[in-house]
């Protein structure tokens, strides 16, 4: 049985080992996803150990993303899924893998930090709002918002009738749910969870992930 690991500092919350290892269940391969916590000084180590063991390769999640893209030399500014392969390291991002099909003409992103660096990338012409820089946040003339905060129990930023809300935070938030009761088309962060998981799976196995599975255990935990 090979592993794949999932790297940030803390992890004890994240639903992805539940969900990998269901999916890795369903098409019978002999995979095993485990969390790590691990503190940004310890990375690298991490990383090399991971590639030297000979595991099939990793998710990265905060708050490391940026710091891993840099480490293994990628292209992208932010790194969340590592794939290890005959003694090389490949660099992916499949956060933004929920925007396939949405309408995104006039995105707006809130938040910075690794998610919001990958759906930048995504979405190259988006109105980007964060503390350090454009705040408070106001998206009225969007069509897509992105809310990339881990802000959970306060509404971030308000999103209406006619426009879609891409919530990061998971299970939910006070802004997902805000969004909701105005009217708002909401995907929220199991969904977005789903989506990233999913693309990474594929990258990691070679096969169609098996999503209703994969939806199934995430919807399921408590």
């Amino acid at each position: 049985m090979r592993l794949v690991a999932l790297l940030g500092h803390p992890v004890a919350h994240s639903h992805s080992p539940r969900m990998q290892n269901a999916a890795f269940a369903a098409v019978a391969l002999d995979l095993h996803y485990a969390a790590f916590d691990v503190v940004p000084e310890r990375l690298e180590e991490a990383v090399r150990g991971l590639a030297a063991l000979g595991t099939a390769g990793a998710n990265v999640t905060a708050p490391h993303k940026l710091a891993v893209a840099r480490l293994v030399g990628s292209e992208l500014e932010s790194v969340n899924t590592l794939v290890f392969r005959k003694g090389e390291i490949e660099a992916h991002s499949t956060d933004a893998a929920i925007l396939a099909g949405l309408p995104a003409e006039r995105p707006a992103i809130v938040g910075g930090g690794g998610s919001a660096a990958a759906f930048a990338a995504a979405l190259p012409h988006a109105r980007r709002f964060e503390r350090r820089g454009e705040w408070p946040p106001r998206v009225g003339d969007a069509d897509l918002v992105v809310h990339c905060t881990p802000v959970r129990d306060q509404v971030v930023v308000e999103v209406g009738p006619g426009q879609t809300l891409v919530d990061l935070p998971y299970p939910g938030s006070a802004t997902a749910a805000a969004a909701r009761t105005a009217g708002a088309t909401v995907l929220d962060g199991l969904d977005v969870l789903v989506a990233q998981g999913a693309a990474s799976f594929e990258l990691w196995a070679g096969v169609p992930a098996p999503v209703d599975v994969m939806r199934a255990a995430v919807r399921s935990q408590p």
